[in-house]
C-alpha cells in the first residue's frame, strides 16, 4: 500500500495580457489595478502606504507569496483568528483592517467586487476546494538557534535597508511608494498576519531580497523577521483596556512579540493609533469614533 503523502496540485495563473477585452475583463482590470495601487484607488479604506502587492508579490501571482489564485479556491473557510467560517469578502475586509491599517469596505462595495473578480479570473482554471502548491507563505521548521535581535539587525542592514530604509520606513519615488514600510506609522498594524514571526520568516526566505530570493539562510530569515517585528507599529484595532489584556486575548503565543519587553520597551505601549491617516483625517474633521 502506497502511503506517500499526496503532493499539492501545481497551478499557473494566466498572464495579465490574457485579461479579456469585454465587460468582465473591465472589472478584472479594475481589480488588478486596485491590487497594485491600493491607497490611490481605494483611499477611503487604506490608512497606510502599502498595496495588496506589498505582501502578495507579482500582482498576487507569485507562489509562496500568499497568491490570490490559491486563496480563492479555498474560501469560504474557517479561521481561528475570528472563530468562524469566513467568506472571501470577509477575508479581504480583514486585510484592509489589519494589513492596510484601514477600514473594511462593505461586503458589496465595488472595491471588494473588483478584487474578488480579479481573484476569480486568476483562479478560474484551478481545481477548487484543495490546497494548491505555493499557497500562503512557506511554513518553516524551527530555526537551529532562537531568533535573535542583534543577528537580525545585521541581516537587515546587509540585505534589507537599501530598499526599505535604515529605519524600516520604506522608500518612494516622488509620490509613488516603491518599497513598503516594515514598521512605524506607515506599516501594517499589530493585528496583521505579517506581524507573526513565522509568517514573516516564510515570506522573507521565499521572496527576499527582491529578485534575489535564496540569498538568506532559514536562520537569517527567522532572525530578520524577529528584528522587523521587534519594532513599534500601529496599534491592534482590537485593542481593549491594556496591552497586557490585548496580548492575553489575541497574541498569547510565541509567534508574536506584541506586549513583550524588547530592549527595555514593551511593544504596543507606544503604538500609533490604529487607522493611520483615516483616523487622523477623522480626528481633524471631528468624525473620529469616540
Amino acid at each position: 500500500m502506497d502511503t506517500a503523502p499526496t503532493q499539492p496540485p501545481l497551478f499557473t495563473p494566466p498572464p495579465a495580457s490574457a485579461i479579456p477585452d469585454n465587460a468582465f475583463g473591465k472589472i478584472v482590470r479594475q481589480g488588478e489595478q486596485i491590487f497594485l495601487r491600493t491607497p490611490e484607488l481605494a483611499p477611503g479604506f487604506v490608512g497606510n502606504n502599502l498595496t495588496c502587492a506589498s505582501c502578495h508579490l507579482d500582482a498576487g501571482r507569485r507562489p509562496d507569496s500568499a497568491p490570490m489564485w490559491a486563496a480563492y479556491v479555498v474560501y469560504p473557510a474557517y479561521r481561528a483568528k475570528n472563530g468562524h467560517v469566513n467568506t472571501l469578502a470577509e477575508r479581504l475586509q480583514g486585510c484592509f483592517r489589519f494589513s492596510m491599517n484601514g477600514k473594511p469596505p462593505a461586503a458589496d462595495d465595488p472595491v471588494l467586487t473588483a478584487l474578488q473578480t480579479y481573484m476569480f479570473w486568476l483562479a478560474q482554471e484551478a481545481p477548487t476546494g484543495v490546497k494548491l502548491a505555493g499557497q500562503g507563505y512557506p511554513k518553516l521548521a524551527p530555526p537551529p538557534q532562537k531568533p535573535d535581535y542583534v543577528r537580525g539587525s545585521e541581516v537587515f542592514g546587509q540585505f534589507c535597508a537599501a530598499c526599505h530604509g535604515s529605519q524600516g520606513q520604506g522608500q518612494k519615488q516622488g509620490d509613488h511608494w516603491v518599497f513598503p514600510a516594515l514598521w512605524g506609522p506607515d506599516s501594517y498594524n499589530w493585528g496583521a498576519g505579517m506581524h507573526q514571526i513565522g509568517n514573516a520568516a516564510g515570506f522573507i526566505l521565499a521572496n527576499m531580497p527582491l529578485a534575489q530570493a535564496g540569498l538568506l539562510s532559514p536562520q537569517e530569515a527567522w532572525d530578520v523577521a524577529y528584528f522587523m517585528n521587534a519594532h513599534e507599529r500601529p496599534q491592534d484595532p482590537r485593542y481593549k483596556d491594556s496591552v497586557a489584556a490585548t496580548r492575553k486575548r489575541y497574541h498569547d503565543d510565541d509567534d508574536t512579540l506584541y506586549g513583550l519587553e524588547i530592549n527595555g520597551h514593551v511593544l504596543g505601549s507606544e503604538s500609533p493609533p490604529a487607522g493611520g491617516r483615516l483616523q487622523r483625517d477623522a480626528e481633524a474633521d471631528g468624525t473620529a469614533a469616540r
